[in-house]
């Protein structure tokens, strides 16, 4: 699998980092301020905007009120992904059930807030993922790192996937812990060397 690297992507969605408060607090008044400019130049749709405000703070209030359910939460995601995906595309599942040929192999960081099928918009079958803390691709070594090393060989000799892509993202807790390893041999170089391969 010699070659090399051909190009390099960067996407961001923000020039800036923000954080979680101020996220919020954007979303809130932006949202604020398009319903209130939408609602003075359309006024007849006050009625449904005061009916879907409605709803939306009934369910706000339920979600608050309910304690966490994990298995229901599991039962229900499963559900609407059966009802919403699996019957309403028999034909792509059924594909699917005979084999893959995905064109990606996609290594990403196991952080609950990164989902690369989400992000990149990814369909079943199109990707080959391997999620771990991040994102790392460890060195070619036939006793160490044998997961990653035999994904790899299997989404290239046998899925014969065309592009292989790394996700990273902003504020990696992976990436800081790796970033704060002293650099006076009391930890594994070559743990450090990773970390940079895969920032770089």
């Amino acid at each position: 699998m010699a070659g090399a690297l051909k190009k390099c992507m960067m996407l961001c969605c923000t020039s800036k980092i923000v954080s979680k408060e101020e996220m919020a607090g954007e979303s809130y008044e932006e949202a604020i301020t398009s319903l209130t400019k939408l609602l003075s130049e359309k006024a007849e749709l006050g009625g449904v905007a005061a009916a879907k405000i409605k709803e939306l703070t009934a369910e706000l209030d339920a979600a608050g009120s309910k304690p966490f359910n994990p298995e229901e939460r599991i039962r229900t995601g499963f559900i609407h992904f059966k009802n919403e995906k699996f019957e309403k595309n028999p034909y792509l599942y059924g594909e699917l059930a005979k084999g893959q040929s995905p064109k990606f192999m996609v290594f990403a960081c196991s952080d609950s807030r990164v989902c690369p099928s989400h992000i990149l918009d990814f369909q079943p079958g199109e990707a080959f993922m391997v999620r771990n803390i991040a994102n790392m691709v460890p060195p070619y070594d036939k006793t160490k790192y044998s997961g990653a090393g035999a994904a790899i060989e299997y989404a290239v000799l046998h899925l014969k996937v065309e592009n292989i892509v790394v996700i990273g993202h902003s504020c990696c807790g992976g990436i800081k812990g790796l970033m704060s390893i002293p650099d006076d041999g009391t930890t594994a170089r070559q743990v450090l060397y990773v970390a940079i391969a895969c920032v770089s």
